[in-house]
């Protein structure tokens, strides 16, 4: 493979380390095969969107994976070496600090490369995402437990002990802070009270069980009210 293209691979690892969205890069439509998944009759049919999220993800994961191997490769290393060089001797006349800068950065950089996952990779950089599938039946027991751990976990965010806890777990994290201790622990002071009521507010007025589909609607007419105000259970 030329030079050119392995600078090309080169240049979509650095543009992707960049910390940005990389979702709001891409604007072209992609030619890797989607995964086809067969899903039973009863369920919706997978979105266009979901479609190019796995492409996305597909494309990302095989172009990291050709770009680590080249980039890995003593030969390309030094291409690329070489041709940082002759850039440097046009920065007179900073030629030797620009050349001991690159033979410094270069091999932390190629270290770095032949060690990279490509599924790691591009869940960092947004291409891919980490899901869990939940292949819940939507019968009454479903529906019932769901409202109990809704329930419980309503029950606890309204303990006093249970704040105080959360509280006391994040003020030794903020001890580990030497030079933010106090900066940390006044932030935690200031936001976690108004963390845990609000998320004691959605479960309350959210249809959690529903959204993620453990309830019908039906069922949630019969037993949504009265489970989400049941005592905690064991």
């Amino acid at each position: 493979m030329g030079l050119r293209k392995e600078f090309l691979l080169l240049l979509i690892l650095v543009v992707s380390w960049s910390n940005a969205d990389a979702r709001s890069l891409v604007t072209f439509d992609v030619t890797v095969s989607p995964v086809v998944v067969e899903a039973p009759r009863h369920e919706n049919k997978i979105s266009e969107a979901v479609l190019r999220d796995d492409q996305l993800c597909a494309m990302c994961e095989n172009f990291t994976a050709q770009a680590a191997y080249f980039l890995g490769e003593n030969k390309t290393q030094t291409e690329i070496i070489e041709t940082l060089h002759q850039a440097c001797s046009q920065l007179q006349p900073f030629e030797q600090q620009c050349i001991l800068l690159v033979d410094y950065y270069a091999s932390l950089f190629f270290g770095e490369i032949t060690n990279i996952r490509p599924e790691e990779f591009c869940t960092k950089v947004n291409l891919c995402e980490k899901m869990v599938a939940v292949n819940l039946q939507k019968s009454e027991e479903t529906c019932t437990l769901c409202h109990r751990v809704v329930a419980e976990i309503t029950t606890k965010l309204k303990d006093p002990d249970a704040e105080f806890e959360i509280v006391k777990m994040l003020m030794k994290e903020c001890n580990k802070m030497d030079h933010y201790g106090q900066e940390c622990k006044k932030l935690v002071f200031r936001y976690v009270p108004l963390i845990l009521v609000n998320g004691e507010k959605f479960l309350e007025t959210t249809d959690v069980c529903a959204s993620i589909h453990a309830c019908e609607a039906s069922q949630e007419n019969v037993v949504g009210t009265g489970l989400l105000v049941e005592t905690s259970f064991e």
